[in-house]
């Protein structure tokens, strides 16, 4: 199968690769990134001699480049995205530009090129924006939250039309928050164990009760690998751990695994429009493709801690004074 994937040197779109290429000798990934502030080259050098990979820089919401690289491959999967909430508060324009437009040019390379390729889009649970109780389904209303949230819920509902009206093998998956190797320091696990490690505050939003379902990346991994392989066309599917931490916990978990005090939990000014939980049945999937996590969040954590204290080489050029920011959101992106 020859794979077209969208965002592959972000942090999941890196790690679908690696596991792709690992689970399958016959697997053929081409993989196009914009190299924003998101992405990093390094995280999948060590493949540049794999005559099974390639790279092209390239912008999703560039149509005349998107079309040319979608007519030969059997699938795309799309991670390309502009992800993080806290820039979306501050300059919202860009998700529109990739989150929504960037679909867009997908869609239609796919409709005018290559109908026949399946395309999963990587979406998220923030679309749903949060639930105080139980879980969302897959048809749960969209009441996204943030700017971000909302450029992504405009990029799903894009899929489903194209889906419906030009018969196009499409689906799309929403995740819980992803965590594991080489993800950016802006998030909140890698920023936490990063400045613990230096010695600095840990910047916990508001009461720090916000809660999370916390999934390892190889397991979000395999669980797109099913939807390419066995979804049906026009469905979503959620996904989930069942690992739901508040943010307060997950701070003193890797304060605690670094031997740090919870002296360095420093609480700050709240996220406007903070959604409070986030919760989804992921049921679809584990009844209909047989999918099942298989890391709990203790060792995946630990293995999240110790691959950041082991490749101080990857992150430390990623670092300065915006990423590790308290509040990012009040910065000028």
């Amino acid at each position: 199968m020859r794979i077209l994937v969208t965002g592959g040197l972000g942090f999941i779109g890196s790690n679908f690769i690696r596991f792709m290429l690992q689970a399958h000798e016959d697997c053929m990934i081409v993989n196009v990134d914009a190299l924003r502030y998101g992405s990093n080259e390094n995280s999948l050098a060590d493949l540049n001699e794999d005559e099974r990979y390639s790279f092209l820089q390239g912008d999703i919401a560039d149509p005349s480049f998107i079309k040319e690289q979608i007519e030969d491959v059997d699938a795309t999967v799309s991670f390309a995205a502009e992800t993080h909430v806290d820039r979306s508060i501050s300059r919202p324009d860009s998700f529109l530009h990739s989150n929504v437009f960037g679909v867009f040019n997908i869609l239609e390379a796919l409709r005018n090129r290559n109908p026949d390729a399946r395309f999963v889009q990587i979406s998220t649970d923030e679309v749903y924006g949060d639930i105080l109780d139980g879980s969302f389904s897959e048809e749960s209303t969209l009441r996204p939250s943030s700017p971000y949230s909302a450029s992504k819920a405009a990029g799903d509902v894009y899929v489903l039309a194209y889906a419906r009206t030009y018969g196009l093998h499409a689906m799309i998956t929403r995740c819980t928050n992803n965590y594991g190797p080489y993800q950016f320091p802006e998030k909140l696990i890698p920023k936490t164990i990063l400045r613990a490690k230096a010695g600095l505050k840990i910047p916990i939003y508001g009461t720090g009760q916000n809660v999370r379902d916390w999934i390892y990346v190889i397991d979000h991994c395999r669980a797109v690998e099913q939807v390419l392989t066995s979804g049906r066309e026009g469905e979503i599917y959620n996904i989930s751990a069942g690992e739901e931490k508040t943010n307060l916990q997950v701070a003193k978990i890797i304060l605690e695994m670094l031997g740090k005090g919870e002296d360095l939990i420093e609480f700050v000014d709240d996220r406007p429009g903070h959604d409070a939980r986030y919760s989804l049945d992921s049921s679809k999937i584990r009844e209909q493709l047989g999918w099942r996590p298989q890391r709990s969040f203790a060792e995946g954590i630990q293995r999240t801690v110790d691959w950041y204290l082991q490749n101080e080489g990857w992150w430390r050029p990623l670092m300065d004074e915006k990423v590790l920011h308290p509040t990012p959101w009040k910065l000028n992106w």
